[in-house]
Protein backbone atom coordinates (compact mmCIF):
# COMPACT_ATOMS: atom_id res chain seq x y z
CA UNK A 1 0.00 0.00 0.00
CA UNK A 2 1.54 3.41 -0.93
CA UNK A 3 0.72 5.01 2.63
CA UNK A 4 3.47 2.98 3.52
CA UNK A 5 6.23 4.20 1.55
CA UNK A 6 7.97 7.07 2.57
CA UNK A 7 11.23 8.94 0.50
CA UNK A 8 13.80 10.25 2.57
CA UNK A 9 16.70 12.71 1.06
CA UNK A 10 20.57 11.87 1.88
CA UNK A 11 22.15 15.33 1.50
CA UNK A 12 25.16 15.53 -0.70
CA UNK A 13 27.78 18.00 -0.14
CA UNK A 14 30.11 19.96 -2.23
CA UNK A 15 33.58 19.58 0.53
CA UNK A 16 35.09 22.90 -0.81
CA UNK A 17 32.08 24.54 0.35
CA UNK A 18 29.89 23.16 2.78
CA UNK A 19 26.82 23.35 1.02
CA UNK A 20 23.93 21.10 0.20
CA UNK A 21 24.02 21.15 -3.62
CA UNK A 22 22.37 17.52 -4.25
CA UNK A 23 20.21 14.99 -2.62
CA UNK A 24 19.86 11.46 -2.77
CA UNK A 25 16.02 9.80 -2.67
CA UNK A 26 15.76 6.79 -0.78
CA UNK A 27 12.38 4.34 -0.03
CA UNK A 28 11.86 3.12 2.71
CA UNK A 29 8.82 0.78 3.57
CA UNK A 30 7.12 1.33 7.27
CA UNK A 31 4.77 -2.02 7.49
CA UNK A 32 2.26 -1.70 9.51
CA UNK A 33 3.24 -4.79 12.28
CA UNK A 34 7.31 -5.24 11.05
CA UNK A 35 7.67 -1.82 11.46
CA UNK A 36 11.03 -0.25 8.91
CA UNK A 37 11.69 -3.05 6.43
CA UNK A 38 15.60 -3.32 6.07
CA UNK A 39 16.26 -1.29 2.42
CA UNK A 40 18.10 -4.03 0.98
CA UNK A 41 14.74 -6.20 1.60
CA UNK A 42 12.76 -3.13 -0.20
CA UNK A 43 13.73 -4.14 -3.85
CA UNK A 44 13.44 -7.36 -4.12
CA UNK A 45 10.47 -7.70 -2.73
CA UNK A 46 8.71 -5.36 -5.10
CA UNK A 47 10.58 -6.57 -7.32
CA UNK A 48 8.78 -9.91 -7.00
CA UNK A 49 5.33 -8.63 -6.38
CA UNK A 50 5.45 -6.27 -9.69
CA UNK A 51 4.85 -3.74 -7.67
CA UNK A 52 8.58 -1.44 -8.43
CA UNK A 53 7.06 0.64 -11.67
CA UNK A 54 4.94 1.79 -9.53
CA UNK A 55 6.72 2.66 -6.36
CA UNK A 56 9.64 3.61 -9.18
CA UNK A 57 7.36 6.43 -10.56
CA UNK A 58 6.08 7.18 -6.83
CA UNK A 59 9.64 8.10 -6.16
CA UNK A 60 10.01 9.76 -9.11
CA UNK A 61 7.08 12.52 -8.91
CA UNK A 62 7.93 12.57 -4.91
CA UNK A 63 11.53 13.40 -6.07
CA UNK A 64 10.49 15.93 -9.07
CA UNK A 65 8.39 17.69 -6.25
CA UNK A 66 10.76 17.89 -3.68
CA UNK A 67 13.60 19.11 -6.77
CA UNK A 68 11.30 22.55 -7.52
CA UNK A 69 11.00 22.99 -4.16
CA UNK A 70 14.80 23.06 -3.81
CA UNK A 71 15.50 24.20 -6.72
CA UNK A 72 13.53 27.71 -6.08
CA UNK A 73 14.74 28.08 -2.23
CA UNK A 74 18.59 27.50 -2.49
CA UNK A 75 19.73 26.91 -6.27
CA UNK A 76 18.25 26.90 -9.86
CA UNK A 77 20.71 23.65 -10.38
CA UNK A 78 19.89 21.61 -7.22
CA UNK A 79 19.12 17.96 -8.21
CA UNK A 80 17.94 14.88 -6.74
CA UNK A 81 19.10 11.89 -7.63
CA UNK A 82 16.46 8.54 -7.74
CA UNK A 83 17.65 4.75 -8.21
CA UNK A 84 16.42 2.93 -10.90
CA UNK A 85 16.55 -0.83 -10.77
CA UNK A 86 16.75 -2.99 -13.98
CA UNK A 87 13.52 -3.97 -14.11
CA UNK A 88 12.81 -0.68 -14.30
CA UNK A 89 14.59 -0.79 -17.94
CA UNK A 90 12.09 -3.11 -19.27
CA UNK A 91 9.32 -1.23 -18.95
CA UNK A 92 7.88 0.08 -23.26
CA UNK A 93 9.96 2.58 -23.71
CA UNK A 94 6.21 5.08 -24.19
CA UNK A 95 5.10 4.68 -21.30
CA UNK A 96 8.55 5.12 -19.22
CA UNK A 97 9.09 8.48 -21.10
CA UNK A 98 5.88 9.41 -20.68
CA UNK A 99 4.90 9.22 -17.18
CA UNK A 100 8.45 10.79 -16.36
CA UNK A 101 8.25 13.98 -19.26
CA UNK A 102 4.69 14.56 -17.19
CA UNK A 103 6.16 14.51 -14.52
CA UNK A 104 9.03 17.07 -15.52
CA UNK A 105 6.52 19.81 -17.59
CA UNK A 106 4.25 19.45 -14.33
CA UNK A 107 6.62 20.40 -11.99
CA UNK A 108 8.30 23.03 -14.72
CA UNK A 109 11.71 21.08 -14.07
CA UNK A 110 14.04 20.54 -15.75
CA UNK A 111 15.96 16.65 -16.41
CA UNK A 112 19.05 18.56 -15.28
CA UNK A 113 17.35 19.27 -11.66
CA UNK A 114 17.32 15.15 -11.82
CA UNK A 115 20.13 12.41 -11.99
CA UNK A 116 19.27 8.51 -12.28
CA UNK A 117 21.08 6.10 -10.43
CA UNK A 118 22.20 2.52 -12.25
CA UNK A 119 23.89 -0.39 -11.33
CA UNK A 120 26.48 -1.73 -12.94
CA UNK A 121 25.21 -4.75 -13.74
CA UNK A 122 22.79 -3.56 -15.90
CA UNK A 123 25.84 -1.87 -18.67
CA UNK A 124 26.89 -5.33 -18.88
CA UNK A 125 24.54 -6.87 -21.44
CA UNK A 126 23.16 -3.75 -22.79
CA UNK A 127 19.88 -4.67 -24.57
CA UNK A 128 18.71 -2.08 -27.17
CA UNK A 129 15.52 -0.73 -24.29
CA UNK A 130 18.17 0.40 -22.17
CA UNK A 131 20.75 2.21 -24.78
CA UNK A 132 17.34 3.73 -25.76
CA UNK A 133 16.01 4.72 -22.42
CA UNK A 134 20.00 5.85 -21.44
CA UNK A 135 19.93 8.23 -24.89
CA UNK A 136 16.18 9.15 -23.85
CA UNK A 137 17.89 10.48 -20.39
CA UNK A 138 20.43 12.25 -21.77
CA UNK A 139 18.76 13.98 -24.76
CA UNK A 140 15.97 15.25 -22.14
CA UNK A 141 18.78 16.19 -19.42
CA UNK A 142 18.53 13.99 -16.66
CA UNK A 143 22.14 12.94 -16.00
CA UNK A 144 23.21 9.61 -15.16
CA UNK A 145 25.39 7.74 -12.30
CA UNK A 146 27.08 4.71 -11.66
CA UNK A 147 26.06 3.60 -8.01
CA UNK A 148 28.11 1.38 -6.08
CA UNK A 149 30.82 1.66 -8.23
CA UNK A 150 33.93 -0.83 -7.50
CA UNK A 151 32.01 -3.86 -5.81
CA UNK A 152 29.93 -5.07 -8.67
CA UNK A 153 30.91 -6.17 -12.51
CA UNK A 154 33.31 -2.59 -13.09
CA UNK A 155 34.12 -3.28 -17.02
CA UNK A 156 35.94 -0.36 -17.83
CA UNK A 157 34.39 -0.68 -21.02
CA UNK A 158 31.37 0.88 -20.44
CA UNK A 159 32.69 4.29 -19.20
CA UNK A 160 33.53 4.42 -23.20
CA UNK A 161 30.48 3.75 -24.60
CA UNK A 162 28.07 5.22 -22.47
CA UNK A 163 27.18 8.61 -21.18
CA UNK A 164 27.75 8.04 -17.78
CA UNK A 165 28.24 11.65 -15.19
CA UNK A 166 28.77 10.23 -12.16
CA UNK A 167 30.22 7.30 -10.28
CA UNK A 168 29.55 6.65 -7.10
CA UNK A 169 32.05 5.03 -5.33
CA UNK A 170 30.83 2.31 -2.98
CA UNK A 171 31.32 2.40 0.72
CA UNK A 172 33.55 -0.35 1.20
CA UNK A 173 36.43 1.48 -0.32
CA UNK A 174 35.51 5.00 1.43
CA UNK A 175 34.25 3.75 4.63
CA UNK A 176 37.88 3.15 6.04
CA UNK A 177 39.82 5.88 4.03
CA UNK A 178 41.37 7.74 7.05
CA UNK A 179 43.46 4.29 8.11
CA UNK A 180 43.66 2.32 5.46
CA UNK A 181 45.93 3.24 2.66
CA UNK A 182 44.97 0.80 0.14
CA UNK A 183 41.38 1.94 0.18
CA UNK A 184 42.84 5.71 -0.24
CA UNK A 185 44.60 3.97 -3.58
CA UNK A 186 41.66 2.81 -5.08
CA UNK A 187 39.18 5.33 -4.51
CA UNK A 188 41.61 7.93 -5.55
CA UNK A 189 42.34 5.74 -8.82
CA UNK A 190 38.66 5.92 -9.31
CA UNK A 191 38.39 9.09 -9.10
CA UNK A 192 41.34 9.68 -11.78
CA UNK A 193 39.50 7.11 -14.20
CA UNK A 194 36.34 8.68 -13.50
CA UNK A 195 37.58 11.99 -14.89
Amino acid sequence: RAEQFEVYFQPILDLHTGRIYKAEALVRWRHPDKGMVRPDMVIPIAENTGLLHAIGDWVFRESAHWARHWSERFDKDFQVSVNMSPVQFRVDDAIFAGNWLKCLEQHALHGSNMVVEITEGLLLNVEPEVINKLLWLRDIGIQVAVDEFGTGYSSLSYLQKFDIDYLEIDQAFIRKLGSDTIDIALSEAIIMMAH
